[in-house]
Protein backbone atom coordinates (compact mmCIF):
# COMPACT_ATOMS: atom_id res chain seq x y z
CA UNK A 1 0.00 0.00 0.00
CA UNK A 2 1.24 3.46 -0.91
CA UNK A 3 1.64 6.12 1.75
CA UNK A 4 -1.14 8.70 1.90
CA UNK A 5 1.36 11.45 1.13
CA UNK A 6 2.17 9.60 -2.10
CA UNK A 7 -1.49 9.29 -3.06
CA UNK A 8 -2.49 12.92 -2.63
CA UNK A 9 -1.42 16.27 -1.28
CA UNK A 10 -3.61 17.53 1.53
CA UNK A 11 -3.78 20.89 3.27
CA UNK A 12 -6.35 21.17 6.05
CA UNK A 13 -9.09 23.79 6.10
CA UNK A 14 -8.88 26.87 8.30
CA UNK A 15 -12.30 27.97 7.04
CA UNK A 16 -15.23 25.72 6.09
CA UNK A 17 -14.39 25.00 2.44
CA UNK A 18 -12.38 22.20 0.87
CA UNK A 19 -11.21 22.29 -2.76
CA UNK A 20 -10.84 18.84 -4.31
CA UNK A 21 -8.76 18.24 -7.45
CA UNK A 22 -9.15 14.54 -8.33
CA UNK A 23 -7.98 14.43 -11.97
CA UNK A 24 -4.80 16.50 -12.27
CA UNK A 25 -2.46 13.70 -11.19
CA UNK A 26 0.04 12.28 -13.65
CA UNK A 27 1.82 9.63 -11.57
CA UNK A 28 1.52 6.08 -12.80
CA UNK A 29 2.76 2.88 -11.11
CA UNK A 30 5.35 1.16 -13.30
CA UNK A 31 3.33 -2.05 -13.35
CA UNK A 32 0.35 -0.18 -14.85
CA UNK A 33 2.40 2.08 -17.12
CA UNK A 34 3.87 -0.99 -18.80
CA UNK A 35 0.36 -2.06 -19.83
CA UNK A 36 -0.69 1.24 -21.46
CA UNK A 37 -1.10 1.79 -25.17
CA UNK A 38 1.01 4.46 -26.83
CA UNK A 39 -2.07 6.73 -27.05
CA UNK A 40 -2.81 6.38 -23.34
CA UNK A 41 0.78 6.67 -22.17
CA UNK A 42 0.74 10.45 -22.68
CA UNK A 43 -2.31 10.67 -20.36
CA UNK A 44 -4.40 12.82 -22.74
CA UNK A 45 -7.47 13.00 -20.47
CA UNK A 46 -5.67 14.63 -17.56
CA UNK A 47 -7.18 17.77 -15.99
CA UNK A 48 -3.91 19.49 -16.81
CA UNK A 49 -2.54 22.00 -14.27
CA UNK A 50 -5.79 22.34 -12.28
CA UNK A 51 -3.80 21.80 -9.08
CA UNK A 52 -1.66 24.78 -10.13
CA UNK A 53 -4.75 26.89 -10.85
CA UNK A 54 -5.98 26.48 -7.27
CA UNK A 55 -2.68 26.45 -5.35
CA UNK A 56 -3.61 29.78 -3.72
CA UNK A 57 -6.73 28.36 -2.02
CA UNK A 58 -5.02 27.71 1.35
CA UNK A 59 -4.02 31.40 1.45
CA UNK A 60 -7.75 32.17 1.78
CA UNK A 61 -8.16 29.57 4.52
CA UNK A 62 -9.70 26.91 2.28
CA UNK A 63 -8.44 23.34 2.39
CA UNK A 64 -6.97 21.68 -0.68
CA UNK A 65 -6.71 18.01 -1.62
CA UNK A 66 -5.11 17.09 -4.95
CA UNK A 67 -4.68 13.54 -6.25
CA UNK A 68 -1.21 12.57 -7.45
CA UNK A 69 -2.08 9.55 -9.59
CA UNK A 70 -3.63 9.56 -13.04
CA UNK A 71 -7.33 8.92 -13.56
CA UNK A 72 -6.21 5.97 -15.71
CA UNK A 73 -5.19 4.19 -12.50
CA UNK A 74 -8.69 4.75 -11.15
CA UNK A 75 -11.20 7.55 -11.58
CA UNK A 76 -11.78 9.12 -8.18
CA UNK A 77 -14.93 10.83 -9.45
CA UNK A 78 -16.79 7.58 -10.21
CA UNK A 79 -18.75 5.38 -7.79
CA UNK A 80 -17.02 2.24 -6.53
CA UNK A 81 -19.74 0.06 -8.10
CA UNK A 82 -19.11 1.81 -11.45
CA UNK A 83 -22.78 2.76 -11.82
CA UNK A 84 -23.51 5.19 -14.65
CA UNK A 85 -23.68 8.88 -13.71
CA UNK A 86 -25.07 10.16 -16.99
CA UNK A 87 -27.37 8.81 -19.68
CA UNK A 88 -24.65 9.31 -22.29
CA UNK A 89 -21.58 7.11 -22.30
CA UNK A 90 -18.75 8.21 -19.99
CA UNK A 91 -15.44 6.60 -18.97
CA UNK A 92 -15.78 4.14 -16.11
CA UNK A 93 -14.21 3.66 -12.71
CA UNK A 94 -11.13 2.10 -14.28
CA UNK A 95 -11.24 3.52 -17.82
CA UNK A 96 -10.48 1.20 -20.71
CA UNK A 97 -10.71 3.81 -23.49
CA UNK A 98 -9.52 7.39 -23.75
CA UNK A 99 -12.01 10.20 -24.30
CA UNK A 100 -11.25 9.91 -28.02
CA UNK A 101 -12.07 6.19 -28.02
CA UNK A 102 -8.54 4.76 -28.21
CA UNK A 103 -7.85 1.67 -26.08
CA UNK A 104 -5.95 2.44 -22.89
CA UNK A 105 -4.45 -1.03 -22.50
CA UNK A 106 -2.28 -2.84 -25.03
CA UNK A 107 -3.89 -6.13 -24.10
CA UNK A 108 -6.67 -7.16 -21.71
CA UNK A 109 -7.95 -4.48 -19.32
CA UNK A 110 -7.79 -5.03 -15.54
CA UNK A 111 -9.93 -7.85 -14.19
CA UNK A 112 -12.31 -7.56 -11.23
CA UNK A 113 -9.63 -8.51 -8.71
CA UNK A 114 -7.30 -5.77 -9.98
CA UNK A 115 -10.13 -3.22 -9.95
CA UNK A 116 -10.92 -4.02 -6.31
CA UNK A 117 -7.25 -3.70 -5.46
CA UNK A 118 -7.12 -0.23 -7.01
CA UNK A 119 -10.27 0.81 -5.15
CA UNK A 120 -8.65 -0.15 -1.86
CA UNK A 121 -5.26 1.35 -2.57
CA UNK A 122 -6.09 4.55 -4.46
CA UNK A 123 -9.81 5.35 -4.44
CA UNK A 124 -10.80 4.72 -0.82
CA UNK A 125 -8.06 6.78 0.88
CA UNK A 126 -8.94 9.88 -1.15
CA UNK A 127 -12.62 9.60 -0.26
CA UNK A 128 -11.84 8.85 3.38
CA UNK A 129 -9.74 12.02 3.55
CA UNK A 130 -12.55 14.13 2.10
CA UNK A 131 -15.14 12.59 4.41
CA UNK A 132 -12.98 13.09 7.50
CA UNK A 133 -12.28 16.74 6.68
CA UNK A 134 -15.95 17.48 5.93
CA UNK A 135 -16.97 15.89 9.22
CA UNK A 136 -14.32 17.88 11.08
CA UNK A 137 -15.56 21.11 9.48
CA UNK A 138 -19.15 20.32 10.38
CA UNK A 139 -18.13 19.74 13.98
CA UNK A 140 -16.11 22.97 14.12
CA UNK A 141 -18.25 25.31 12.01
CA UNK A 142 -21.66 23.64 11.84
CA UNK A 143 -21.45 23.16 8.07
CA UNK A 144 -18.97 22.39 5.29
CA UNK A 145 -18.51 23.24 1.61
CA UNK A 146 -16.84 20.96 -0.91
CA UNK A 147 -15.70 22.49 -4.22
CA UNK A 148 -14.71 19.87 -6.80
CA UNK A 149 -12.42 21.37 -9.45
CA UNK A 150 -12.05 19.97 -12.96
CA UNK A 151 -11.08 20.82 -16.52
CA UNK A 152 -11.50 19.17 -19.91
CA UNK A 153 -10.71 19.77 -23.56
CA UNK A 154 -13.06 22.26 -25.14
CA UNK A 155 -14.09 19.69 -27.75
CA UNK A 156 -14.52 15.97 -27.09
CA UNK A 157 -16.87 14.64 -29.80
CA UNK A 158 -17.17 11.21 -28.18
CA UNK A 159 -18.58 12.77 -24.99
CA UNK A 160 -20.48 15.87 -26.12
CA UNK A 161 -21.36 17.89 -29.19
CA UNK A 162 -19.85 21.20 -30.12
CA UNK A 163 -17.66 23.39 -27.94
CA UNK A 164 -18.03 23.61 -24.18
CA UNK A 165 -18.79 26.84 -22.34
CA UNK A 166 -15.76 28.19 -20.53
CA UNK A 167 -17.21 27.32 -17.12
CA UNK A 168 -19.77 24.68 -16.18
CA UNK A 169 -21.19 24.81 -12.64
CA UNK A 170 -22.65 21.55 -11.38
CA UNK A 171 -25.03 21.29 -8.43
CA UNK A 172 -26.65 17.95 -9.30
CA UNK A 173 -29.66 20.00 -10.38
CA UNK A 174 -29.84 21.75 -7.02
CA UNK A 175 -29.55 18.62 -4.89
CA UNK A 176 -25.91 18.80 -3.79
CA UNK A 177 -25.96 22.29 -2.22
CA UNK A 178 -28.36 24.70 -0.63
CA UNK A 179 -30.02 27.29 -2.88
CA UNK A 180 -28.26 30.17 -1.17
CA UNK A 181 -24.80 28.76 -1.90
CA UNK A 182 -25.76 27.96 -5.48
CA UNK A 183 -27.04 31.52 -5.90
CA UNK A 184 -23.83 32.91 -4.44
CA UNK A 185 -21.85 31.02 -7.08
CA UNK A 186 -24.22 32.06 -9.85
CA UNK A 187 -23.98 35.68 -8.72
CA UNK A 188 -20.25 35.61 -9.42
CA UNK A 189 -20.70 33.80 -12.74
CA UNK A 190 -23.45 36.15 -13.90
CA UNK A 191 -21.57 39.22 -12.70
CA UNK A 192 -18.76 38.90 -15.24
CA UNK A 193 -18.51 38.92 -19.03
CA UNK A 194 -15.11 37.32 -19.57
CA UNK A 195 -16.15 33.68 -19.45
CA UNK A 196 -19.18 31.93 -20.90
CA UNK A 197 -20.92 29.70 -18.38
CA UNK A 198 -23.76 27.31 -17.74
CA UNK A 199 -25.34 25.69 -14.69
CA UNK A 200 -26.09 21.95 -14.65
CA UNK A 201 -25.47 21.56 -18.36
CA UNK A 202 -23.38 18.67 -19.67
CA UNK A 203 -21.61 18.50 -16.29
CA UNK A 204 -24.07 18.34 -13.39
CA UNK A 205 -21.54 17.05 -10.89
CA UNK A 206 -19.77 13.71 -10.71
CA UNK A 207 -19.75 11.16 -7.93
CA UNK A 208 -17.80 13.32 -5.49
CA UNK A 209 -20.33 16.14 -5.74
CA UNK A 210 -23.35 13.85 -5.67
CA UNK A 211 -22.10 11.58 -2.90
CA UNK A 212 -20.81 14.17 -0.45
CA UNK A 213 -23.33 16.93 -1.14
CA UNK A 214 -25.93 16.56 1.61
CA UNK A 215 -27.27 20.05 2.28
CA UNK A 216 -29.87 18.67 4.70
CA UNK A 217 -26.92 17.44 6.78
CA UNK A 218 -24.95 20.67 6.49
CA UNK A 219 -22.58 19.53 3.71
CA UNK A 220 -22.79 21.49 0.45
CA UNK A 221 -20.96 20.42 -2.70
CA UNK A 222 -20.44 22.10 -6.08
CA UNK A 223 -18.41 21.11 -9.13
CA UNK A 224 -16.75 23.49 -11.56
CA UNK A 225 -15.73 22.09 -14.94
CA UNK A 226 -13.49 24.42 -16.93
CA UNK A 227 -12.70 24.39 -20.63
CA UNK A 228 -8.95 24.01 -20.94
CA UNK A 229 -8.77 26.76 -23.55
CA UNK A 230 -9.45 29.21 -20.71
CA UNK A 231 -6.01 28.79 -19.17
CA UNK A 232 -3.79 26.63 -21.40
CA UNK A 233 -2.97 25.47 -24.90
CA UNK A 234 -4.58 22.11 -25.47
CA UNK A 235 -2.31 20.40 -27.99
CA UNK A 236 0.25 19.76 -26.74
CA UNK A 237 -0.70 20.66 -23.15
CA UNK A 238 1.00 23.90 -22.20
CA UNK A 239 0.21 26.22 -19.31
CA UNK A 240 -0.59 29.79 -20.38
CA UNK A 241 0.56 31.91 -17.45
CA UNK A 242 -1.14 35.10 -18.59
CA UNK A 243 -4.49 33.45 -19.27
CA UNK A 244 -4.24 31.44 -16.05
CA UNK A 245 -3.69 34.58 -13.96
CA UNK A 246 -6.85 36.03 -15.45
CA UNK A 247 -9.00 33.03 -14.61
CA UNK A 248 -7.39 32.75 -11.16
CA UNK A 249 -8.67 36.21 -10.31
CA UNK A 250 -12.16 35.03 -11.16
CA UNK A 251 -11.72 31.81 -9.17
CA UNK A 252 -10.52 33.76 -6.13
CA UNK A 253 -13.63 35.91 -6.33
CA UNK A 254 -15.79 32.79 -6.60
CA UNK A 255 -14.17 30.95 -3.69
CA UNK A 256 -14.24 34.10 -1.54
CA UNK A 257 -17.98 34.46 -2.20
CA UNK A 258 -18.56 30.86 -1.16
CA UNK A 259 -16.48 31.37 1.97
CA UNK A 260 -18.48 34.49 2.83
CA UNK A 261 -21.79 32.61 2.55
CA UNK A 262 -23.39 31.32 5.74
CA UNK A 263 -26.29 28.89 6.15
CA UNK A 264 -29.44 30.86 6.91
CA UNK A 265 -28.07 34.01 5.28
CA UNK A 266 -30.04 33.45 2.06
Amino acid sequence: MAKLSDLFKFQACRRPLLVSVPHAGIRMPESIAAQLSSEASILPDTDWFVNRLYDWAPDLGAGLITANYSRYVIDLNRPPDDAALYQSETPGLVPVRTFSGAPIYKRAPPDAVEVQSRISEYWQPYHDAIRNELERMCTQYGYAILFDAHSIRSQVPALFRGILPDLSLGSYEGRSAGPGLINAALGVLNGQDDFSHVKDGRFKGGFITRHFGRPDQGIHALQLEMSQTVYMREDPPQYDSEAALHVQEFLKHLITSLLDWRPGSD
